[in-house]
């Protein structure tokens, strides 16, 4: 099981994590949870390297991606 399946069979939408900025984008930032990058879409982005606490929004199985809100 890869390591997005291990996410995606843990964590449902709605669910309040944590995890690290490791990219920002012009369209949001790229948060790791557990090993799996989520995307941030928001207008206050934190800082490349921060610890956010984030809510899931949405788990896409098919394109396995999922994407996060401020909690």
């Amino acid at each position: 099981m890869s390591q997005w399946e291990e996410f995606a069979a843990r964590h449902s939408e709605g669910d309040v994590v944590s995890g690290h900025v490791v990219q920002i984008v012009p369209f949001g930032a790229f948060v790791e949870i557990e090993g799996v990058h989520g995307l941030l879409v928001e207008h206050e982005l934190p800082s490349e390297g921060a610890t956010v606490t984030v809510r899931i929004a949405q788990i896409d199985h098919d394109k396995q991606r999922f994407s996060l809100t401020t909690a």
